[in-house]
């Protein structure tokens, strides 16, 4: 879908695409490269919440990313396969396995955040008082906007009823 299509005038679309070919230039190589920017949505939920909580047992990842246990382990098996995490068995249930982030996992994560961090921080530092409200403000309404469009996807489930003869 196109910003005509979207309802979006021609000089906003242009301010956006100037805006995004701006910035695709100020961000460095290193931000491009590193191995997060190329995860899947779930790798990266999957980071956080081992960020977060150091461990998680299969069973809180698929919950924390809304899938089910076979996806989560698929995603879990991936990321273990690259180096990022590694599963380890529960001393107290020898059942239960509990990811954590490998050293290399968790060296690049940290080195993302710390990234993240200080561009924020510098982004941050720039704002005068009043404009960092506003932009508290603006982020609200955005986060407002999602949810009202994430309940309006969010129909629910038909049950289908099968005559049997």
């Amino acid at each position: 879908m196109n910003f005509k299509e979207q309802g979006i005038t021609e000089d906003i679309a242009r301010l956006i695409t100037d805006y995004v070919e701006e910035i695709k230039e100020l961000l460095s190589s290193d931000i491009w490269e590193n191995i997060f920017l190329s995860c899947t949505k779930n790798e990266v939920l999957v980071f956080w919440l081992l960020y977060r909580k150091n461990e998680a047992n299969m069973t809180e990842i698929a919950d924390y990313i809304h899938v089910p246990l076979n996806t989560a382990t698929g995603v879990i098996s991936r990321m273990e396969k690259n180096g990022l995490v590694v599963r380890t068995r529960s001393a107290e249930d020898k059942r239960v396995v509990n990811i954590g982030f490998s050293e290399k996992g968790r060296i690049q994560f940290e080195a993302l955040i710390s990234e993240i961090f200080y561009y924020g921080m510098k982004v941050a530092g720039s704002f005068t008082k009043e404009e960092m409200e506003l932009f508290y403000r603006m982020l609200s309404k955005v986060v407002q906007v999602m949810r009202q469009e994430h309940k309006k996807k969010e129909a629910p489930r038909k049950v289908r009823k099968i005559m049997i003869e």
